[in-house]
């Protein structure tokens, strides 16, 4: 599989988790998942360690691709397409 340039990934949606310790960001991406669309992207945005870890796992269990992290200034910004 090629890697993706997430600084290009097309957002459907941004969840701003930055003020929530685990498992704040996993449930609010779990909501924000639930609004788009089969093939659209949500962007986690995270100061929580965890959550790197936390989410690709879920995503893979439910059924969503884990597209990546980027780091940010305090914060990490995560991709989730949704699978189904």
């Amino acid at each position: 599989m090629a890697e993706i340039d997430l600084t290009k990934v097309q957002v459907s949606k941004t969840v701003d988790a930055r003020g929530s310790a685990c498992p704040g960001p996993l449930l609010e991406a779990k909501k924000a998942i639930g609004t788009v669309a089969k093939g659209q992207t949500i962007e986690v945005l995270s100061g929580d360690a965890s959550t790197k870890k936390d989410l690709p796992l879920w995503a893979q269990k439910v059924g969503h691709q884990f597209l990546g992290a980027l780091e940010a200034d305090g914060y990490d910004r995560l991709f989730i397409t949704r699978g189904r």
